[in-house]
């Protein structure tokens, strides 16, 4: 990383087509006032992610939003890693829901994929969130950032709320899922939430770097 860090002004590019992503990123930049517009938004091409770590791709997204855009570019990239299937499906995370980001079969794939492995009890189905967080400048400074939350695959899953594979994901410490918690519960920052998830942890230490004044 980069130093000294480089403050993070009132406009950015998030380097995502997903909506999901988008409503959790605008949600954690709006208490410091930065306005965050998408890189779909925006019309820009998505990269190809060649990279082999969470860390890798998330800049591969930032640089490539960042030239495009001429914005400071803000990318994560973040999945899902099993310990009783050696990390998988970890940057691989939503391949697995296929083209058409069917999370209900990507679900079941990975409960599939653990009975195979006799993972079939709680503490062997031990699981972890990570969440790589990259900002770029179109100059080419660049700083990145990770958080992890760890916890149990559960099945069958439970909850509407979230997205992708929060219905099966219960965090250390709690009895509800991802998808049973609100917005708040699991995105936002204390004092308004728990700060619980991947994103919010890693984006913790990305606002005490970038975004306090």
């Amino acid at each position: 990383m980069n130093a000294p860090h480089r403050r993070l002004e009132e406009r950015l590019v998030v380097a995502t087509h997903n909506p999901g992503k988008l409503a959790e990123m605008r949600q954690l930049l709006a208490p410091f006032g930065v306005e965050a517009v998408s890189a779909g938004e925006l019309g820009l091409p998505e990269p190809e992610e060649t990279a082999t770590s969470f860390a890798g791709n998330a800049r591969i997204k930032a640089e490539a939003a960042a030239q495009a855009s001429g914005l400071p570019a803000f990318a994560d990239d973040s999945g899902l890693a099993l310990d009783a299937l050696g990390g998988a499906p970890g940057i691989h995370t939503a391949r697995w829901a296929g083209p058409d980001k069917d999370f209900d079969a990507a679900m079941a794939k990975v409960d599939a994929a653990l009975t195979a492995a006799h993972a079939t009890t709680p503490e062997q189905r031990r699981a972890h969130f990570i969440s790589a967080l990259c900002v770029a400048w179109p100059d080419g400074h660049v700083e990145a950032f990770e958080g992890i939350v760890d916890g149990t695959f559960v099945w069958p899953p439970r909850g509407a709320r979230g997205f992708g594979y929060d219905p099966i994901f219960q965090p250390d410490g709690h009895a509800r899922t991802f998808a049973e918690m609100t917005a708040d519960e699991k995105h936002a920052l204390p004092p308004l939430g728990l700060g619980l998830s991947h994103r919010a942890r890693a984006f913790l230490k990305l606002s005490q770097a970038l975004l306090q004044r």
